[in-house]
């Protein structure tokens, strides 16, 4: 399990409408261990247009319910980029700055492709491809 994963959004399908909505893009680099513990950083561009980033940790769990070749994990950390008119977007916004959680559920496609599927709170689905990086010891 252990090792470096990329991951891009291609999509984000949010709940409801604004006209104010944007295309999110998004890219991660995570970092996991062999028991599943997880760090690693996400630049994206928000709902809204904005250059963010979220930095996180968090847990991978391999086959819940005996289900081979799913996963779920979550992250936490912290959100930066909801800034201006859109800083009430997120809650406990201070300066840009906001506490970030994100439960996630994926399928391994192949040995070294998985797609997943991102809860974004009550605002959004992001739809996510992770590619295992080589590992270069």
């Amino acid at each position: 399990m252990g090792g470096w994963q990329f991951s891009a959004s291609p999509y984000t399908y949010h709940y409801g409408y604004s006209e104010d909505h944007k295309p999110v893009y998004a890219v991660a680099l995570t970092f996991t261990d062999e028991e599943g513990w997880q760090v690693g950083i996400s630049p994206f561009s928000n709902s809204f247009g904005q250059p963010s980033v979220y930095a996180f940790g968090g847990r991978k769990y391999l086959a819940p319910f005996g289900w081979e070749r799913w996963y779920w994990q979550w992250t936490a950390g912290i959100l930066y980029g909801y800034v201006g008119q859109y800083k009430n977007k997120v809650p406990l916004n201070y300066n840009g700055f906001s506490p970030g959680f994100v439960p996630t559920i994926g399928y391994q496609i192949t040995e070294n492709v998985s797609g997943q599927l991102n809860f974004l709170g009550t605002s959004a689905l992001m739809f996510s491809l992770v590619f295992n990086l080589p590992d270069f010891k």
